[in-house]
């Protein structure tokens, strides 16, 4: 019976019944449906004189329901027929969408032939066993190297990428689709511009990329209902592949705009806005989003999420609360960007819970000698950079200088380079043995009076 559960699970959530309902009023971006009895989350299907629209129940007003259209109110009439399709909302998945680019209901939008051979689950599943989840104990090689080295990704695991505009985090999340050792990737992009989606495609992505991907698409200029949508088909997609016994890979962009979908809808039907003018819906849903990757005893999902930094303040409601669900956090820097370092990860503000657990102890001794360099470093750069750092003072601090464009060169990479899990690991296990070396020669230098730092 577990090779049918998700079949029989989509089932108990349909109603065999039609129900329909009319169209009273239209209030802002919201309708209200008259006669309709159907649960929050189902979807509907207005239809008016230019077409059937394609909506979602999303709360109630006394005796009348709230229906958010995937689609404009413009040309919607009092009385329009409203018919339920299903109580729950389900989406279409199946090994076919590979390679393909779709909208939030799961339809094509590259161009090419309709996904024919689909099958479907439910978009809200229920939460997984705690027990069933499997402990995170291997490593999944990201192909870039500074993650791979200093922020070690297990197999199952949840980081947030936090960004301003124009760091880098798509370049990032393109890199890692492209280059990743896991089986699929399932890329989310929610509420972009519209022009980025092809630069997506094309430049970050690219054609390897995409052949083993699946990329959910909702522009900024769609209707909230879809937006939220398209994040919750992603997961839906990543645990289809994960339930065949893979390991996925899952990259939302961004759960920032996600957010701000959740809080119109929100505010839409009378929540009260709380927090900088989130409602308390979107903090609900975060938690229940981002707990859908993971590991279980079959497959894995491994989830990337970016945070759009507005102002490049790490403290805003939604940084807070996604810091607080994930299992690590990558900082791009805005000042890294500017010295045209590439990615602009700052290693020493970012961290991955489960990096150590995950890591061999070599590799581990080796990761932690290089953040005690970069912070004694970090410590004196304004010193350095204005020329009053007295050499010899500090040992550490003048191993720092003197190592700093080493450990630099490993953290740095080209977009198009590709490098293993494990050429990071032995580039770092060299870089670890020089720094023995070096600080040998600095000592001798020292003791004979030349100048500690060249």
């Amino acid at each position: 019976m577990a090779l049918f559960a998700p079949a029989m699970s989509t089932i108990e959530r349909i109603t065999p019944v039609e129900q329909t309902g009319c169209v009273s009023e239209v209030r802002g971006l919201t309708l209200l449906v008259s006669d309709l009895s159907m649960p929050i989350g189902a979807t509907v299907e207005v239809l008016t004189a230019d077409g059937p629209r394609m909506g979602e129940v999303v709360g109630f007003d006394h005796e009348q329901t709230i229906v958010m259209l995937m689609a404009f109110t413009s040309g919607v009439r009092r009385g329009d027929r409203v018919v339920g399709l299903h109580a729950a909302g389900v989406a279409p998945v199946g090994h076919e969408y590979l390679g393909r680019v779709v909208d939030a209901m799961g339809r094509a939008i590259d161009g090419g032939a309709p996904v024919r051979d689909t099958m479907a689950r439910p978009i809200q599943p229920d939460p997984i066993d705690p027990l069933r989840r499997v402990p995170i104990d291997t490593p999944l090689g990201t192909g870039v190297r500074a993650m791979d080295t200093m922020l070690t990704v297990g197999r199952g695991q949840r980081l947030g990428i936090f960004a301003g505009p124009g760091v880098g985090k798509s370049t990032l999340l393109g890199q890692i689709a492209k280059h990743t050792d896991a089986d699929v990737s399932i890329v989310a992009l929610v509420g972009e511009r519209g022009r980025e989606v092809n630069d997506f495609l094309h430049h970050a992505l690219g054609d390897e990329g995409l052949r083993r991907s699946v990329v959910v698409v909702a522009t900024g200029d769609e209707p909230a209902p879809l937006r939220v949508r398209a994040a919750q088909y992603a997961l839906t997609l990543a645990e289809f592949f994960r339930d065949e016994g893979l390991d996925v890979v899952l990259f939302m962009d961004s759960v920032t705009r996600f957010c701000q979908a959740q809080r119109q809808i929100g505010l839409a039907v009378g929540e009260p806005p709380a927090t900088k003018g989130y409602t308390p819906s979107v903090f609900a849903m975060l938690p229940t989003l981002m707990e859908r990757c993971g590991r279980t005893g079959v497959g894995s999902i491994t989830g990337f999420f970016t945070i759009l930094v507005e102002g490049d303040d790490m403290t805003e409601p939604v940084s807070d609360a996604v810091r607080g669900i994930l299992d690590g956090h990558v900082v791009l820097a805005r000042e890294l960007a500017n010295r045209a370092h590439w990615p602009a990860i700052d290693v020493l503000h970012s961290v991955s819970r489960l990096s150590r657990a995950i890591s061999e102890k070599a590799h581990v001794a080796a990761r932690d000698q290089l953040m005690q360099l970069l912070a004694a470093y970090d410590e004196i750069e304004d010193l350095v950079n204005i020329g009053a750092y007295a050499a010899g003072a500090n040992p550490t601090q003048d191993l720092a200088i003197a190592l700093k464009p080493m450990i630099d060169d490993l953290l740095k990479q080209d977009a198009d380079e590709h490098v293993t899990f494990e050429r990071s690991r032995s580039q770092l296990m060299e870089l670890a043995l020089s720094v023995g070396t070096k600080a040998e020669e600095l000592a001798r230098a020292a003791k004979n009076g030349a100048p500690a730092v060249r």
